[in-house]
């Protein structure tokens, strides 16, 4: 049991970063207002959480101007990728032997 625990990676203890990456891992790319609204969390809540995916590099944000107005998306990083892989992972062992 405490080897499963130790795969959980309290990175994505919360509920947002953990929907973040959901949404990252099965989307290529996805902007911030896509975010906010599948998750329904305003922008500054948003905002700190993707902040918090970014410093540990899970996340990779692309900033760019589309007919003059700014839009950022996001797509998960090959360190993300395997880190979220690894926490589900632990999360069925530990579901299969409830």
């Amino acid at each position: 049991m405490k080897n499963i625990l130790a795969h959980i990676n309290k990175t994505f203890d919360h509920r947002i970063r953990l929907g973040i990456m959901s949404a990252l891992s099965v989307n290529e790319s996805i902007t911030f207002n896509e975010l906010k609204e599948l998750l329904g969390v305003t922008d500054g809540n948003l905002a700190s959480h993707i902040k918090s995916l970014e410093k540990v590099d899970y996340i990779l944000v692309k900033k760019q101007f589309i007919e003059r107005k700014p839009n950022t998306s996001y797509a998960i990083s090959t360190l993300g990728t395997a880190a979220f892989r690894k926490h589900i992972t632990a999360l069925e062992k530990l579901i299969k032997l409830s």
